[in-house]
């Protein structure tokens, strides 16, 4: 396991040098989409004000929306209570899902 230390928080990243980020709508709560954030793509999310994320299938760094026009402006950045997990609050002008939808959870799951 790695670790990125940022002040006094350490993050756990995991074998592959990520650590997953929840996306949400900053002023409604929304979830978004979920991602990979690598120590480049956290330090380009601060440097920028815009969200970075690592993607695994490509094997490359990807600001989010740069492709669309529909930037996500970062409000804030927070850490679970094990450091293992981002939630990345945003404001998110425009679908956040490649399939042009608001968020990537837009189907529900029922049981049998």
């Amino acid at each position: 396991m790695e670790a990125i230390s940022l002040g006094d928080i350490t993050l756990k990243l995991d074998a592959a040098g990520l650590i997953p980020a929840i996306v949400q709508q900053y002023d409604t709560g929304e979830v978004l989409m979920v991602a990979w954030m690598n120590e480049e793509s956290l330090r380009l999310t601060f440097e920028t004000g815009t969200t970075w994320f690592w993607s695994r299938s490509r094997q490359e760094l990807w600001n989010k929306g740069a492709t669309s026009g529909n930037m996500q402006q970062v409000k804030r950045v927070l850490i679970d209570c094990d450091a293992d997990t981002l939630v990345v609050e945003v404001d998110s002008p425009g679908p956040a899902c490649h399939t042009g939808h608001r968020s990537c959870f837009y189907r529900e799951l029922k049981g049998a």
